[in-house]
């Protein structure tokens, strides 16, 4: 039997030869192409079939083999080794469905999250990973040898799953300076980045049909948690002091108070006492989302609900994507008292060791020795003046085109569109068109709202600014020219 490989797809989708000649000869064997008992080529004929080296067909081999889809006869060659199946087997188990769960099956429905494009882009103003220029790696890396120890003596150890102690320890002691939040660390909990947090607290705190209220515009991906655990989605409004409260019939409500996502808009003292008020006539839990107060370029900071909580109903929840790095993977939350054994119980059930020990510990090194707060101010610094270039560029060249909601904080600013609807669309076609790109504000509202934008700011340097914003006002000429 001929053998015949589609191995092109396979070396361009595999740096090394005998990797891709590995999956070609394993796919080719699952779907039944090779059938059991089939005798292979050689290695010096498979090579000359191919343009590979003997070496490298023999390495081949030998990892089929090691995986028991094939077998080496002395003196008789390599045969695929005998299934069991037919290829009319194979055929029928990938085709066979396999039952979901009620949460399986609305986590398959819900809409994916909007598609980033980014990468097309001359100058997106879409999240992009942020500027690592003036990322402190010299007191990074001490913090890493001073984690693990003297020859690694502390790789082999194992955080419980809520986390590291010392690096709860170094939390807690942050939010109390910067914050006013009397956390104690073993109220503080760690988790695979913030929304893994957030999952998780709603499968504890919602039953299938319960409400919970989010706020609209709010972060795509909350609606998302609610619906997959069968909860209702009850729409809070937002204007320019946040969220608006109402007397809600529901037992969540999930609020970014210190710069609501996406608009900026701050909640004010008078609304946050009245949330309070409310999870108190309710026997309510907020949660609240602090995700990028952490950059603030002015103004006083207004106290976050957390701090304001005599009645243990406020679960904070904060993350370290946007201060260090985003593959560093680490949100935590800081709980009321009564809820903290339930969700460390929880936590278990995924992570029994919470993962990546090194880094927590580095983190934590890094925090008490002054390196974060000396890291964060100079980027509050950075981005704060690529705040203020972007608003002033924008007020020269587009101030006819968006309404820039004011903000002293965060990595983006809200912008409302000006003209029509159907203006906007066509701008939008038109700025990707000249290679710029942003964020369509409307896929966080629940239904269709008024045209706006997001743009972010904190990955573009001056120069990127100044040619993306050229690149809106000549986009917005195209499009005059068109009409």
């Amino acid at each position: 039997m001929e053998l015949t490989l589609h191995m092109k797809a396979y070396l361009d989708k595999y740096r090394f030869k005998y990797l891709a000649l590995y999956h070609a000869l394993r796919e080719a064997i699952q779907d039944g192409r090779l059938p059991g008992g089939m005798k292979l080529p050689s290695t010096r004929e498979l090579a000359e079939l191919y343009g590979l080296s003997r070496g490298a067909v023999a390495q081949s081999y030998d990892m089929l083999m090691a995986e028991g889809y094939v077998r080496a006869e002395t003196g008789r060659g390599t045969f695929v080794a005998d299934a069991g199946y037919s290829p009319r087997d194979v055929v029928k188990i990938k085709d066979t469905p396999v039952k979901l769960s009620r949460w399986g099956e609305r986590l398959l429905l819900l809409p994916e999250g909007p598609a980033e494009m980014a990468e097309l882009a001359d100058i997106s103003f879409i999240n992009r990973p942020l500027d690592m220029s003036r990322f402190p790696y010299e007191e990074w890396r001490s913090a890493l040898s001073y984690a693990g120890g003297r020859k690694g003596a502390c790789l082999q150890h194992k955080a419980p799953p809520e986390g590291d102690r010392q690096l709860r320890e170094a939390i807690a002691s942050h939010l109390r300076v910067t914050r006013g939040i009397m956390a104690r660390p073993e109220h503080v909990v760690l988790f695979s980045g913030s929304m893994q947090g957030i999952v998780l607290l709603f499968q504890l705190l919602m039953n299938e049909g319960e409400a919970a209220v989010v706020e609209n515009p709010g972060f795509h991906g909350i609606r998302m948690a609610v619906a997959a655990y069968g909860g209702t989605i009850i729409p809070a409004a937002v204007d320019g002091q946040g969220v608006k409260p109402q007397d809600w019939d529901a037992g969540i409500l999930f609020v970014t108070p210190s710069r609501q996502y996406p608009t900026g808009a701050v909640l004010s003292l008078e609304r946050r006492r009245q949330l309070l008020d409310w999870a108190q006539r309710h026997d309510a839990v907020i949660i609240e989302d602090d995700y990028d107060s952490e950059f603030r370029f002015g103004g006083r900071p207004i106290e976050p609900l957390k701090a304001l909580d005599a009645r243990e109903r406020v679960i904070y929840i904060g993350s370290f994507s946007q201060t260090m790095f985003a593959s560093l993977r680490l949100g935590y939350a800081v709980l009321p008292e009564g809820l903290t054994a339930a969700v460390v119980r929880a936590k278990s059930l995924y992570d029994p060791m919470s993962p990546g020990l090194l880094e927590q510990r580095a983190l934590a090194r890094f925090m008490t020795k002054g390196s974060y707060m000396r890291h964060l101010r100079r980027l509050t610094r950075l981005y704060g003046a690529r705040h203020r270039h972007l608003c002033a560029r924008m007020q020269e060249f587009a101030c006819d085109l968006f309404e820039l909601m004011p903000s002293d904080a965060g990595l983006h600013v809200y912008a409302s569109w000006r003209k029509s609807p159907a203006e906007y669309e066509a701008f939008a076609e038109a700025a990707k068109r000249r290679g710029v790109y942003f964020r369509n504000a409307g896929v966080y509202w629940l239904d269709e709202g008024p045209p706006a934008a997001c743009f972010s700011f904190a990955h573009l340097t001056e120069e990127q600014i100044d040619r993306g914003v050229a690149g809106l006002a000549s986009a917005w000429q195209d499009v005059q020219n068109f009409f």
